[in-house]
């Protein structure tokens, strides 16, 4: 295969993950955005978007070699949209080119015409944004994961993907050093998309082996948690439950001997506002910054970089946090108020998860019970008002019999026991969650406490 040699100012088509290839140019990066380590690549410049992003040189090819080709192969809106962008891009520039020809010829009158020289605009926006400067950017929407800010009545905000098939590109990586405590499901599809996304980040996990892999990855290994956030700006942790999360900062060359002024700790694990409250304190009565950021998702949303997050406490360090979220997240809240809010509504929201699991169990086996084919239920069901990914995967395990843990069983009835003690606390009723509790305590005491959530399913048939 012959090399395609690239520079500044070549429009090319850009590959990211498993995403179509995307028309760009190769422009300068900004003086404080650095190069990623140990990659040859370009940083491009995307049509259509307003979105940029460092691209391997193996993930380029040339624009106009394979527009045919890449035309065939991507036939969405967006994408026309993107290629339009690029044809009006290159007939500025060939006018450009035209008039600096024609002025080049009257000077030059007599002598041998000089050939045309190829003029760049890398300060040409509106061939990017897709339109003309009159014509809003809103009307284009991105591919990328750009973030937009949203302030709601209830004083919460929202950081989000402008587009839900985004992809994670066009991250501008913190130069913050990041720490992260924790590899099991969500924690270690959380760090490898930090990793992807350019982040320095240093890794600690119980059971050290779990940190081979990311360490080949470039990741730099900690040896206790006190030691990642001695070397870290900003450290997170995604434990089990309140007991880990409680023993990781208070325990034995736990997190409260590296806390320093300034440090930043961010709590993504699901446990009880009370909990939250306490962690909140003992570390910043060390001087240290403190977000809780709990994840609502699972093992493939947290791989595929599209958990939804819900943020509290100093809202600094949130923003602070912003290409982490990007990185991890489609979306991601800050909720006002307290540290402990965003621990309230992740367990509301799990609650409901729980029960409608629990709910969906009981359905398939109440049809398999009155002769009714299960399968057909899950068509029916995936056609009607509660057809969801999450309906349509779930039941689909159970009827394959495929139980291996995306949201392990035991922590969706923690969820639910926390919850009802959270309702317990203000006097309000829970039935619902408190009966889907003890479906998947029956689940447990079958040994599902290691399978995924809908394995509560077996609760019904034992």
């Amino acid at each position: 295969m012959a090399t395609v040699h690239l520079r500044i100012g070549d429009l090319v088509w850009g590959k990211l993950g498993r995403y179509p290839p995307w028309p760009g140019k190769i422009v300068s990066p900004p003086k404080d955005l650095k190069k990623p380590r140990g990659k040859k690549c370009f940083f491009v410049k995307f049509f259509g978007t307003e979105d940029h992003a460092w691209i391997k040189v193996e993930q380029l090819k040339p624009y106009h070699p394979h527009k045919e080709e890449m035309i065939k192969i991507n036939k969405g809106k967006r994408f026309q949209q993107a290629v339009d962008a690029v044809e009006e891009y290159l007939k500025k520039a060939k006018g450009k080119d035209q008039t600096h020809s024609d002025d080049k010829s009257k000077s030059d009158k007599g002598r041998k015409a000089a050939k045309p020289m190829k003029i760049i605009e890398e300060d040409d926006e509106d061939a990017f944004k897709g339109g003309s400067s009159d014509k809003p950017a809103s009307s284009m929407e991105p591919i990328t994961k750009r973030l937009k800010i949203i302030e709601e009545d209830t004083g919460s905000t929202s950081i989000q993907a402008a587009d839900s098939t985004a992809i994670n590109g066009s991250i501008t990586p913190t130069d913050k050093r990041i720490g992260f405590l924790g590899l099991g499901l969500m924690g270690s599809g959380v760090v490898s998309n930090l990793l992807k996304m350019g982040h320095v980040v240093t890794v600690w996990n119980r059971t050290a082996e779990k940190c081979d892999l990311f360490v080949q990855e470039g990741a730099r290994l900690g040896r206790t948690p006190a030691e990642v956030v001695s070397m870290c700006d900003i450290t997170f942790s995604c434990v089990s439950d309140p007991k880990a999360a409680r023993d990781l900062v208070l325990g034995p060359s736990g997190v409260l001997q590296g806390i320093r002024p300034g440090k930043c700790y961010i709590e993504m694990s699901t446990v009880d506002p009370e909990t939250i409250t306490e962690l909140a304190q003992v570390i910043t009565s060390r001087g240290g910054r403190f977000l809780e950021a709990p994840v609502s998702g699972s093992q493939q949303l947290s791989n595929d970089g599209m958990l939804v997050i819900v943020a509290a406490g100093d809202r600094s360090v949130y923003e602070d946090c912003s290409s982490c979220f990007q990185a991890m997240g489609k979306t991601s809240f800050f909720i006002a108020g307290e540290a402990g809010n965003a621990a309230r509504m992740m367990l509301i929201l799990n609650m409901v998860q729980g029960s409608f699991m629990a709910t969906i169990a009981e359905g398939l086996t109440l049809a398999q019970a009155t002769g009714q084919s299960q399968q057909t239920f899950l068509d029916i069901l995936c056609h009607g008002q509660m057809a969801s990914t999450f309906v349509d995967q779930k039941c689909q395990n159970i009827l394959q019999g495929n139980f291996k843990p995306d949201y392990y069983l035991k922590h969706i009835q923690k969820d639910l026991r926390l919850a009802i003690s959270m309702g317990d606390s203000v006097n309000h009723p829970t039935p619902m969650a408190a009966a889907a509790n003890e479906v998947y305590k029956r689940a447990k005491a079958l040994d599902q406490s290691d399978n995924d959530m809908s394995a509560v399913y077996r609760a019904y048939i034992h």
